[in-house]
């Protein structure tokens, strides 16, 4: 998330009543997670095991639990709480905004573009030309879509991200101030979630058809021309590359790259990234030629036990 102008060092403290490590007036230009900062962005950290990889990252600005040597060209923020203080910048530059009717006096609706009743379209929203958007599909604010993209009924663009922190009396979420952006030419069956960014875009790119009732999490690229069948359940921060094809009831972890024009058959697990140009399936999900080569191995056991048998007497 980039900010609407540069704030400084000294701002963005007395923000979140903390204080700091740099000189006063260190440019701050927005706030990422760890995996999509560049220069100029605050970083959070509360955890020793990550320091150093945020400390080293793109990030400037680093919003810390503990006062530590800054890297030459950083800042930090010494935060008693990291997570808390995130999301109050958050809250700042991203405050939550009521909406006082269904489609938003702000939102921007392209030429030819049908809007069927009982859909909500958010603040700020962009729709491109020559869209359908069915009944009762739900944009929230913020969100960005192309042309020629169609939308079945009860689809919900921009929920919150699936992110917290447990803490001794519960559950703390992480706000979520980024966007969903779906490029041209997109089909979104019926009944999906498309959570929106943390600080980032959620993003499905051109060309890709998605089938009923499939979950795609926070911060998630989708690249052009995939095909993902009904059930799926892709998690946060996942990257999938051009021309994937994913099956029923696909569930796939977060963090992992599934290569270009990978087929992902019905049902797999996918918890590692996966090349691109092979064929998987299974739980964990592995490429067909080494697992059918575990299922030939296992269904062997019934007879190697009966050799072992034989020998033992």
């Amino acid at each position: 998330m980039k900010f609407p102008k540069p704030y400084t060092l000294s701002q963005i403290a007395k923000i979140i009543n903390t204080k700091y490590i740099g000189e006063d007036d260190f440019p701050v230009l927005g706030m990422n997670e760890i995996h999509v900062v560049s220069s100029g962005d605050i970083v959070f950290v509360d955890h020793p095991k990550y320091y150093d990889k945020a400390l080293q990252s793109d990030a400037t600005v680093v919003l810390i639990n503990k006062e530590v040597e800054c890297p030459e060209g950083k800042a930090l923020l010494i935060s008693d709480d990291p997570f808390r203080d995130f999301n109050k910048l958050t809250n700042f530059f991203k405050p939550f905004n009521s909406s006082t009717q269904n489609i938003s006096s702000s939102a921007k609706i392209g030429n030819n573009t049908i809007i069927q009743p009982n859909c909500f379209i958010g603040n700020n929203v962009v729709i491109g030309d020559n869209c359908i958007i069915h009944s009762n599909v739900s944009i929230y604010d913020d969100s960005v879509i192309g042309n020629n993209v169609t939308i079945h009924a009860g689809t919900v663009l921009g929920a919150n991200a699936f992110y917290y922190k447990k803490r001794p009396e519960g559950h703390d979420r992480l706000k979520s101030g980024g966007r969903v952006v779906i490029e041209d030419n997109v089909d979104l069956g019926a009944l999906c979630s498309i959570d929106r960014g943390v600080t980032n875009d959620t993003t499905i790119k051109e060309g890709t058809k998605i089938d009923n009732q499939v979950q795609i999490g926070h911060d998630t690229v989708i690249g052009k021309n995939c095909l993902i069948a009904s059930q799926v359940g892709i998690s946060g921060c996942t990257i999938i590359e051009d021309e994937v094809t994913i099956w029923g009831q696909v569930g796939i972890t977060s963090n992992v790259t599934i290569g270009e024009k990978a087929v992902i058959s019905a049902k797999a697990g996918v918890s590692k990234s996966l090349e691109g140009h092979k064929s998987y399936f299974g739980i964990p999900a592995d490429d067909f030629r080494t697992k059918y080569k575990e299922i030939a191995s296992i269904r062997k056991i019934p007879e190697i036990l009966e050799k072992l048998k034989k020998k033992g007497k």
